[in-house]
């Protein structure tokens, strides 16, 4: 027991360094995905992201998937249960992808080999901006300690991700306002 806890605060720990250190969000999201496999000895995860429609999940991280898995086709919101209840601010745990009616992909999740899955939310206040995905190659049930790290990392995921658009958006502005500011100058 104390292994995987000292794993979950050197992962968090990690996960916070990152998110620290850049704000280059597929850098970011690709190293916590990472995080996320080894300290709960998953198979893989995913950070996946609401389009601007909000119609779809697009991917923004994975770790542990094959190619084929990751472009096996959209993750539309309307047709994936599980993506639509963790949207709403729930953390979904299923038992066996490759059964459940409510995972989209049923069949590729058998082929790639996933069972068991836990999604939770990335929140920003209240409102969510897309899923962490933990992807199991075995039925496995999750621990309260399990479920509370991911939930953290969701969390921080979310900060990390709405830190790297506000910076987005104040580059731009700050560069509409030199640009401004140069014409002005010139004239």
């Amino acid at each position: 027991m104390k292994k995987k806890e000292m794993d979950f605060f050197t992962a968090l720990y990690e996960v916070a360094s990152v998110i620290n250190a850049s704000l280059e969000p597929a850098r970011v999201l690709e190293k916590i995905v990472q995080s996320v496999v080894q300290a709960m000895d998953l198979k893989a995860a995913s950070i996946r992201l609401l389009d601007d429609r909000e119609k779809k999940l697009v991917l923004g991280g994975a770790y542990g998937l094959s190619e084929d898995y990751i472009h096996k086709g959209p993750i539309l919101v309307d047709e994936s249960g599980v993506d639509r209840k963790a949207l709403r601010g729930r953390t979904i745990y299923l038992r066996d992808a490759q059964t459940d009616k409510g995972f989209q992909y049923g069949e590729k999740a058998r082929a790639e080999g996933i069972k068991s899955v836990l999604v939770t939310p990335l929140m920003v206040e209240k409102k969510a901006i897309g899923v962490l995905r933990g992807y199991s190659d075995r039925i496995r049930e999750f621990s309260e300690r399990e479920l509370k790290f991911l939930q953290a990392v969701s969390h921080l995921s979310a900060i990390a991700i709405e830190n790297a658009r506000l910076h987005q958006l104040l580059q731009v502005r700050c560069d509409l306002m030199a640009a401004h500011k140069y014409r002005i100058d010139d004239n």
